[in-house]
């Protein structure tokens, strides 16, 4: 026979925070009333909440977790906790893209229109107004 591959290990949250741990052992405590083959002991929760908390910590909802982890189970169902490992780890999704920070909208002091900057100021025309009429040369009236 051929060697078993490694499993794969169960994930993990990068900033877990006791909150995070208590809505993932909810989840999987849960389980049951959507999916009643998969009763767990408190033993399987305890070991399986890290996982969980990976995924709701990069933004996948309770119930698209659930229905991840759940739908569809072999037939017959041995090893529940097991199997709930196996997909956590293996269809564990994407973290969620970088923030991308906003710059937040000024009004200019001239002619009060808006613009994004991190400083309030002068929109770009009338900045360029200013310039135009400053130039060295020109007779401003």
């Amino acid at each position: 026979t051929a060697p078993r591959k490694p499993r794969l290990p169960l994930p993990a949250p990068q900033q877990p925070t006791e909150a995070l741990y208590a809505a993932a052992a909810d989840l999987l405590a849960g389980l049951p009333k959507t999916a009643p083959l998969f009763l767990l002991s408190e033993e399987d929760v305890r070991g399986l909440v890290p996982g969980v908390a990976a995924w709701l910590e990069r933004g996948a909802r309770p119930d698209a977790v659930r229905a991840a982890i759940t739908d569809d189970p072999p037939a017959p169902l041995r090893h529940p906790a097991k199997l709930l490992r196996h997909r956590l780890a293996t269809l564990l999704p994407p973290p969620l893209p970088a923030a991308v920070p906003v710059v937040p909208l000024q009004n200019c002091d001239d002619c009060d229109r808006a613009f994004r900057s991190s400083v309030p100021g002068c929109c770009r025309g009338c900045r360029a107004a200013r310039a135009y009429v400053d130039e060295p040369g020109l007779i401003s009236a």
